[in-house]
This record gives structure tokens, sequence and C-alpha cells, in this order.
């Protein structure tokens, strides 16, 4: 295993942990909500706002997930008629167009929180408007490694059907 696979690995057990801390934290938020709500006629101001960020990280973390797992939203059309080896080649083609699309999202990202920033809004608790919103380069960023070394694994595979004679039918 690489160092980037190790450090892939570790990165995995990280999101995986923080969307269960991250559910478990909205689930009980919103639950305290209603029966705040319901029972005493009162809520917490930042509550709303904490789960509406708590959303938009499992989301997104759980996005980062399914690229690592190759699980995310895939139209296949084509290579269902297609030989193993260009069916390949098309992965490796898809997978490429997912890097370039995540990491031009993740530059937009990284420039939209510069932006919040600089306007020095304040969210939920006193906590600046960019803090929440961060993890939105941290994950286009990291699916976009995720989808280039998946693209380049899938390259690699597609030239080694090449040199080896048993795929070619001659062994």
């Amino acid at each position: 295993m690489n160092r980037w696979e190790r450090t892939d690995e570790v990165i995995d057990r990280v999101e995986h942990a923080l969307i269960v801390i991250l559910l478990s934290l909205m689930i009980l938020v919103a639950f305290l909500q209603i029966l705040l709500r319901n029972f005493f006629a009162t809520g917490l101001g930042w509550g709303d706002p904490l789960v509406r960020s708590l959303v938009l990280w499992v989301g997104f973390i759980g996005a980062a997930i399914a690229a690592k797992e190759g699980k995310h939203i895939n139209i296949d059309v084509v290579s269902r008629w297609l030989p193993t080896r260009g069916k390949i080649f098309i992965e490796a083609i898809t997978q490429l167009f997912s890097f370039f699309v995540c990491g031009l999202l993740a530059f937009a990202a990284l420039k939209f929180i510069k932006n919040e920033a600089q306007m020095g809004t304040i969210t939920f608790l006193g906590i600046p408007g960019w803090v929440p919103q961060i993890i939105l380069p941290i994950t286009f960023g990291l699916m976009a490694l995720r989808f280039c070394l998946r693209s380049f694994r899938s390259l690699s595979a597609c030239m080694k059907m090449d040199t080896n004679p048993v795929e070619k039918g001659t062994g």
C-alpha cells in the first residue's frame, strides 16, 4: 500500500467518525428543538442554523465517501456495449472528467470562502460565516484527488491489458 492509499484510509476513518458524530449531533439538536417548541414554547436560537450547517457537512462528507468507494452517481449508457478494455478506458475518462469538475468546484469554493471571510458575516453563536462553509473546498478537493487516483488506476489497468497475453487471448 503506497503513501497516498494509507493517507486516504486514515482520511476515510476520520470521515466515517465525523459522519457518526455530526449526524448524532444533528438528530439531538433537532429533537431538542422539537421538545422545546412543543412543550415549553421556546427553542434554541442557534439550533436551526446549526442543523442546517450539519446537514451541509454530513452531505458533503458523504459525497467524499461515495467518491472514495466509487459509488458516486454514474450514467452508464455506452459502456454496456463495449469490451472490457473499452469499459475501463471510458471509466478512466469519466473519472478524469469528475476530477476536473471537482477541482474547479474546489477552486470556486475557495473563492467563495474568501469572499465570505472578507464580508465578515457572523452566523450562530458568533461563529464567522465562512467557518461552517469550509467543508465545501475541503470535500471538493478531496473528491478531486480521489477521482484523479481512480482515473490513474483505470488507465493503468487499461495499459496492463495491452501487455498481458492472457487478456489478448494468446495464452
